[in-house]
Protein backbone atom coordinates (compact mmCIF):
# COMPACT_ATOMS: atom_id res chain seq x y z
CA UNK A 1 0.00 0.00 0.00
CA UNK A 2 3.28 2.33 0.30
CA UNK A 3 5.46 3.62 2.83
CA UNK A 4 3.80 6.11 5.20
CA UNK A 5 0.12 6.53 6.17
CA UNK A 6 -1.99 5.99 3.65
CA UNK A 7 -5.40 7.81 2.75
CA UNK A 8 -8.85 6.40 1.38
CA UNK A 9 -11.24 9.37 0.13
CA UNK A 10 -14.93 8.29 0.85
CA UNK A 11 -17.25 8.94 -2.51
CA UNK A 12 -20.46 7.55 -1.40
CA UNK A 13 -22.61 7.92 -4.52
CA UNK A 14 -25.33 6.82 -2.33
CA UNK A 15 -29.01 8.55 -1.66
CA UNK A 16 -28.63 7.17 1.72
CA UNK A 17 -25.19 6.80 3.51
CA UNK A 18 -25.35 7.94 7.01
CA UNK A 19 -22.70 11.09 6.77
CA UNK A 20 -23.73 12.56 2.90
CA UNK A 21 -26.11 10.51 1.43
CA UNK A 22 -27.24 12.19 -1.27
CA UNK A 23 -24.91 15.13 -1.33
CA UNK A 24 -22.54 13.30 -3.88
CA UNK A 25 -25.49 11.30 -6.05
CA UNK A 26 -24.85 11.60 -9.76
CA UNK A 27 -21.27 11.25 -11.61
CA UNK A 28 -21.23 14.92 -12.14
CA UNK A 29 -21.19 16.34 -8.18
CA UNK A 30 -19.37 12.70 -7.80
CA UNK A 31 -16.19 13.67 -9.77
CA UNK A 32 -15.99 17.10 -8.60
CA UNK A 33 -15.68 16.02 -5.12
CA UNK A 34 -13.27 13.17 -5.74
CA UNK A 35 -11.13 15.96 -7.06
CA UNK A 36 -11.37 17.69 -3.65
CA UNK A 37 -10.68 14.30 -2.21
CA UNK A 38 -7.21 14.56 -4.21
CA UNK A 39 -6.23 18.27 -3.71
CA UNK A 40 -6.93 17.50 -0.28
CA UNK A 41 -4.21 14.59 -0.03
CA UNK A 42 -6.06 11.53 -0.94
CA UNK A 43 -4.05 8.57 -2.27
CA UNK A 44 -7.27 6.45 -3.11
CA UNK A 45 -10.57 7.39 -3.84
CA UNK A 46 -12.71 4.47 -2.70
CA UNK A 47 -16.20 4.76 -4.58
CA UNK A 48 -19.53 2.78 -3.14
CA UNK A 49 -22.62 2.57 -4.96
CA UNK A 50 -24.37 0.78 -1.69
CA UNK A 51 -24.92 2.27 1.71
CA UNK A 52 -23.90 -0.19 4.39
CA UNK A 53 -24.93 2.00 6.98
CA UNK A 54 -27.07 0.13 10.06
CA UNK A 55 -30.27 -0.38 9.23
CA UNK A 56 -29.36 0.04 5.57
CA UNK A 57 -31.19 -2.18 2.10
CA UNK A 58 -29.32 -3.42 -0.19
CA UNK A 59 -29.52 -2.36 -4.03
CA UNK A 60 -29.42 -4.55 -7.00
CA UNK A 61 -26.95 -5.42 -9.06
CA UNK A 62 -27.50 -3.63 -12.14
CA UNK A 63 -28.03 -0.21 -9.90
CA UNK A 64 -24.83 -0.36 -8.02
CA UNK A 65 -22.94 -0.88 -11.30
CA UNK A 66 -25.03 2.56 -12.95
CA UNK A 67 -24.30 4.28 -9.86
CA UNK A 68 -20.19 3.30 -9.70
CA UNK A 69 -18.61 2.70 -13.38
CA UNK A 70 -19.94 6.23 -14.92
CA UNK A 71 -18.02 8.13 -11.47
CA UNK A 72 -14.97 5.76 -11.74
CA UNK A 73 -14.41 6.50 -15.77
CA UNK A 74 -15.36 10.33 -14.84
CA UNK A 75 -12.34 10.20 -11.97
CA UNK A 76 -9.74 8.66 -14.32
CA UNK A 77 -10.90 10.94 -17.16
CA UNK A 78 -10.35 14.18 -14.91
CA UNK A 79 -7.51 12.70 -13.04
CA UNK A 80 -5.48 10.18 -14.95
CA UNK A 81 -3.17 8.05 -12.63
CA UNK A 82 -5.62 8.09 -10.02
CA UNK A 83 -5.58 5.20 -7.91
CA UNK A 84 -9.69 4.04 -7.35
CA UNK A 85 -11.02 1.77 -5.10
CA UNK A 86 -14.52 0.01 -5.40
CA UNK A 87 -16.39 -0.53 -2.15
CA UNK A 88 -18.54 -3.41 -3.27
CA UNK A 89 -19.13 -7.34 -2.14
CA UNK A 90 -20.72 -8.19 -5.30
CA UNK A 91 -17.96 -9.58 -8.00
CA UNK A 92 -20.44 -8.55 -11.04
CA UNK A 93 -19.61 -5.11 -9.32
CA UNK A 94 -15.99 -5.22 -9.05
CA UNK A 95 -15.04 -6.60 -12.73
CA UNK A 96 -17.58 -3.65 -14.17
CA UNK A 97 -15.26 -1.16 -12.06
CA UNK A 98 -11.74 -2.86 -12.70
CA UNK A 99 -12.64 -3.14 -16.30
CA UNK A 100 -13.09 1.09 -16.23
CA UNK A 101 -9.75 1.64 -14.49
CA UNK A 102 -10.14 0.57 -10.89
CA UNK A 103 -7.24 -0.78 -9.35
CA UNK A 104 -8.64 -1.99 -5.88
CA UNK A 105 -11.56 -4.01 -4.29
CA UNK A 106 -13.21 -2.93 -0.80
CA UNK A 107 -15.09 -5.84 0.08
CA UNK A 108 -17.24 -5.33 3.56
CA UNK A 109 -18.06 -9.02 3.66
CA UNK A 110 -14.12 -10.37 3.05
CA UNK A 111 -14.83 -12.58 -0.05
CA UNK A 112 -17.98 -13.94 1.64
CA UNK A 113 -20.72 -12.32 0.04
CA UNK A 114 -20.41 -13.41 -3.63
CA UNK A 115 -18.65 -17.01 -4.57
CA UNK A 116 -17.17 -15.47 -7.61
CA UNK A 117 -15.22 -12.24 -5.65
CA UNK A 118 -11.94 -14.12 -4.83
CA UNK A 119 -11.22 -15.95 -8.69
CA UNK A 120 -11.72 -11.91 -9.97
CA UNK A 121 -9.86 -10.54 -7.33
CA UNK A 122 -6.86 -13.07 -7.92
CA UNK A 123 -7.10 -13.06 -11.56
CA UNK A 124 -7.02 -9.41 -11.60
CA UNK A 125 -4.01 -9.24 -9.34
CA UNK A 126 -5.50 -6.33 -7.47
CA UNK A 127 -5.35 -5.34 -3.87
CA UNK A 128 -8.25 -6.28 -1.78
CA UNK A 129 -9.55 -4.99 2.00
CA UNK A 130 -10.77 -7.87 3.83
CA UNK A 131 -13.69 -6.81 6.42
CA UNK A 132 -15.20 -7.78 9.34
CA UNK A 133 -18.86 -7.43 10.20
CA UNK A 134 -21.16 -9.29 12.04
CA UNK A 135 -24.18 -10.68 9.96
CA UNK A 136 -25.34 -8.11 7.58
CA UNK A 137 -26.00 -4.28 7.60
CA UNK A 138 -29.65 -4.67 8.12
CA UNK A 139 -29.43 -6.08 11.56
CA UNK A 140 -25.72 -5.94 12.44
CA UNK A 141 -26.32 -3.39 15.31
CA UNK A 142 -29.38 -5.13 16.95
CA UNK A 143 -27.50 -6.78 19.50
CA UNK A 144 -23.70 -7.57 18.60
CA UNK A 145 -21.83 -10.21 21.57
CA UNK A 146 -18.80 -11.29 21.69
CA UNK A 147 -16.80 -13.26 24.43
CA UNK A 148 -13.46 -11.84 22.78
CA UNK A 149 -13.84 -9.13 20.48
CA UNK A 150 -10.38 -8.68 19.67
CA UNK A 151 -9.58 -12.34 19.06
CA UNK A 152 -12.65 -13.05 17.53
CA UNK A 153 -12.10 -10.71 14.88
CA UNK A 154 -8.54 -11.32 14.49
CA UNK A 155 -8.76 -15.28 13.75
CA UNK A 156 -12.26 -14.41 11.37
CA UNK A 157 -9.48 -12.24 9.78
CA UNK A 158 -6.87 -14.26 9.44
CA UNK A 159 -9.41 -17.19 8.04
CA UNK A 160 -10.41 -14.84 5.61
CA UNK A 161 -6.88 -14.05 4.47
CA UNK A 162 -6.01 -17.71 3.66
CA UNK A 163 -8.62 -18.44 2.11
CA UNK A 164 -8.34 -15.23 -0.30
CA UNK A 165 -4.70 -16.62 -0.74
CA UNK A 166 -5.43 -20.17 -1.23
CA UNK A 167 -7.89 -18.72 -4.02
CA UNK A 168 -4.79 -17.14 -5.70
CA UNK A 169 -4.94 -13.77 -4.43
CA UNK A 170 -0.79 -12.48 -4.03
CA UNK A 171 -0.48 -12.11 0.30
CA UNK A 172 1.16 -9.24 -1.03
CA UNK A 173 -3.04 -7.84 -1.80
CA UNK A 174 -4.39 -8.59 1.32
CA UNK A 175 -5.47 -5.36 3.70
CA UNK A 176 -7.22 -6.56 6.62
CA UNK A 177 -10.33 -4.14 8.54
CA UNK A 178 -11.41 -4.33 11.71
CA UNK A 179 -14.54 -3.67 10.56
CA UNK A 180 -15.45 -0.49 13.52
CA UNK A 181 -18.81 0.02 13.54
CA UNK A 182 -19.85 -3.29 11.73
CA UNK A 183 -21.63 -5.03 14.46
CA UNK A 184 -20.26 -3.87 17.19
CA UNK A 185 -20.97 -1.90 20.25
CA UNK A 186 -19.20 0.95 21.78
CA UNK A 187 -16.86 -1.05 24.07
CA UNK A 188 -16.07 -3.39 21.01
CA UNK A 189 -15.12 -0.36 18.47
CA UNK A 190 -12.92 0.81 21.87
CA UNK A 191 -11.54 -2.37 22.20
CA UNK A 192 -10.66 -2.66 18.95
CA UNK A 193 -8.70 0.11 18.84
CA UNK A 194 -7.10 -0.37 21.89
CA UNK A 195 -5.88 -3.53 20.63
CA UNK A 196 -5.05 -3.14 16.89
CA UNK A 197 -1.49 -3.94 17.36
CA UNK A 198 -3.16 -7.73 17.90
CA UNK A 199 -4.87 -7.72 14.37
CA UNK A 200 -1.73 -5.67 12.84
CA UNK A 201 0.48 -8.97 14.11
CA UNK A 202 -1.20 -10.60 11.67
CA UNK A 203 1.13 -9.35 9.20
CA UNK A 204 -0.78 -7.34 6.65
CA UNK A 205 -1.61 -3.95 6.10
CA UNK A 206 -4.40 -3.08 8.48
CA UNK A 207 -6.96 -0.50 7.06
CA UNK A 208 -9.09 1.30 9.79
CA UNK A 209 -12.58 3.22 8.55
CA UNK A 210 -13.50 5.43 12.11
CA UNK A 211 -14.97 8.13 10.07
CA UNK A 212 -17.75 10.54 11.77
CA UNK A 213 -19.06 7.17 12.69
CA UNK A 214 -21.73 7.06 15.75
CA UNK A 215 -19.54 5.22 17.80
CA UNK A 216 -18.09 9.01 18.31
CA UNK A 217 -20.81 10.64 18.72
CA UNK A 218 -21.48 8.47 21.71
CA UNK A 219 -18.74 9.63 23.05
CA UNK A 220 -18.74 13.29 21.86
CA UNK A 221 -22.36 13.67 22.72
CA UNK A 222 -23.23 14.63 19.03
CA UNK A 223 -25.73 13.69 16.74
CA UNK A 224 -24.02 15.11 13.72
CA UNK A 225 -21.58 12.70 11.37
CA UNK A 226 -20.40 15.98 10.54
CA UNK A 227 -18.96 17.17 14.11
CA UNK A 228 -17.21 14.20 14.61
CA UNK A 229 -14.32 14.99 12.64
CA UNK A 230 -11.55 15.46 15.14
CA UNK A 231 -12.81 12.80 17.02
CA UNK A 232 -12.30 10.78 14.00
CA UNK A 233 -8.78 12.01 14.07
CA UNK A 234 -7.89 11.19 17.08
CA UNK A 235 -9.04 7.40 15.92
CA UNK A 236 -6.27 7.60 13.18
CA UNK A 237 -3.48 8.91 15.07
CA UNK A 238 -4.18 6.14 17.81
CA UNK A 239 -4.71 3.44 15.32
CA UNK A 240 -1.27 4.68 13.01
CA UNK A 241 0.98 4.34 16.86
CA UNK A 242 -0.80 0.75 16.74
CA UNK A 243 0.21 -0.14 13.65
CA UNK A 244 -2.63 0.68 10.77
CA UNK A 245 -1.10 1.97 8.20
CA UNK A 246 -4.46 3.10 5.89
CA UNK A 247 -7.68 5.07 6.97
CA UNK A 248 -10.54 5.62 5.00
CA UNK A 249 -11.70 8.89 5.84
CA UNK A 250 -14.64 11.55 4.83
CA UNK A 251 -11.73 14.65 5.85
CA UNK A 252 -9.11 13.88 4.11
CA UNK A 253 -7.14 16.90 5.18
CA UNK A 254 -7.51 17.02 9.09
CA UNK A 255 -6.82 13.19 8.95
CA UNK A 256 -3.77 13.78 6.37
CA UNK A 257 -1.91 16.21 8.84
CA UNK A 258 -2.75 15.02 12.16
CA UNK A 259 -1.09 11.72 10.56
CA UNK A 260 1.99 13.41 8.84
CA UNK A 261 2.71 15.33 12.29
CA UNK A 262 2.61 11.42 14.19
CA UNK A 263 5.01 9.98 11.07
CA UNK A 264 7.48 13.03 12.00
CA UNK A 265 7.41 12.58 15.46
CA UNK A 266 7.87 8.12 14.97
CA UNK A 267 10.42 8.92 12.77
CA UNK A 268 12.51 11.66 14.41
Amino acid sequence: MGPGPVLFGILNVTPDSFSDGGEFFGAGPAVSHAEGLLDEGAHVVDVGGESTRPGSDPVSPEEEVRRVVPVVRGILEARPGTRVSVDTYRASTAEAALDAGAAIVNDVTALGGDPRMAGVVAERGCPVVLMHMLGEPKTMQENPRYDDVVREVRDYLAGRAERAISAGVDPGDVVLDPGIGFGKKLEHNLQLLRRLDEIVELGFPVLVGTSRKGFLGRILGSDDPKARVFGTVATSVTSYDRGATAFRVHDVRANREALEVAAAVRGA
